[in-house]
């Protein structure tokens, strides 16, 4: 089972240049993970995601804070982390859209 972000590929982001983003589903939900140009990220922390829900970007405890619905200045361990933990909340093995 895939439970790295390093095993799903970044895709050019449409809505922003120079942005790039994985969408990975799980089952019901789906983790966006985005980095670059537009991105709540450092250097060193370079990493956005945002959890939906049927389309719909929602909280999800214990991946998102209460009352927000993004999540930025992540490591790729911070990510990696995410994935396990959604994995683990919805019992569907991540693959990527």
């Amino acid at each position: 089972m895939i439970l790295e972000l390093d095993s799903f590929t970044f895709k050019d982001k449409d809505s922003v240049p120079g942005g790039k983003q994985a969408v990975i589903s799980f089952g019901d939900y789906e983790l966006s993970v985005i980095k670059g140009y537009g991105a709540y990220g450092t250097k060193n922390a370079p990493y956005e995601i945002g959890v939906f829900k049927h389309g719909i970007l929602t909280e999800m405890p214990g991946v998102t804070a209460e009352g927000d619905t993004v999540k930025g200045y992540l490591t790729i361990s911070d990510v990696d982390a995410i994935i396990k933990k959604m994995y683990f909340l919805t019992g569907v093995s991540p693959r990527q859209l």
